[in-house]
C-alpha cells in the first residue's frame, strides 16, 4: 500500500497482456469530462482511429479511463500524443483570438472617449 502523501502519477498506460500497441487504455488522474470529451473529439478526427472513448469510474473520483484503438501499425500512444498536441494548438488559437478581440475592443473604447 502506498503512503498517503505519495503523489499519484498523472497518467498511466494500461495494456492487456499480449496486446498490441494499437489498443491502449490511458488512466488520467485529476481530470474529468472537460478534457475527456474534447480530447476524444480531436482523436476521433484521425482516420487511423477505429475507436476512442472514455469513462469516469465514479462521480466522486477525479480520473478518467481513456481508450484508443487504432488501425494497422499506428500506435495508440502516438495517436494520444498527437491528439493532445492538436487540442493544445486549438486552445491556443482560441486564446489568441479572444485576446486580440479584447484588445481591439479596448482600443475602440479608448478612441470613442471624449478628450478632456
Amino acid at each position: 500500500m502506498a503512503a498517503e502523501n505519495e503523489k499519484k502519477p498523472v497518467l498511466e498506460m494500461v495494456q492487456a497482456d499480449g496486446g498490441d500497441d494499437g489498443c491502449v487504455t490511458f488512466v488520467m488522474h485529476e481530470e474529468d469530462h472537460t478534457l475527456g470529451n474534447s480530447l476524444r473529439y480531436m482523436i476521433m478526427k484521425n482516420p487511423d482511429v477505429d475507436f476512442c472513448g472514455y469513462t469516469i469510474t465514479h462521480p466522486s473520483e477525479t480520473k478518467i479511463n481513456f481508450r484508443i484503438q487504432t488501425r494497422g501499425n499506428v500506435s495508440a500512444s502516438e495517436t494520444f500524443r498527437q491528439g493532445l498536441t492538436e487540442l493544445t494548438e486549438a486552445c491556443q488559437h482560441v486564446l489568441n483570438t479572444f485576446e486580440a478581440r479584447v484588445n481591439e475592443f479596448k482600443d475602440k473604447q479608448q478612441q470613442q472617449q471624449p478628450m478632456e
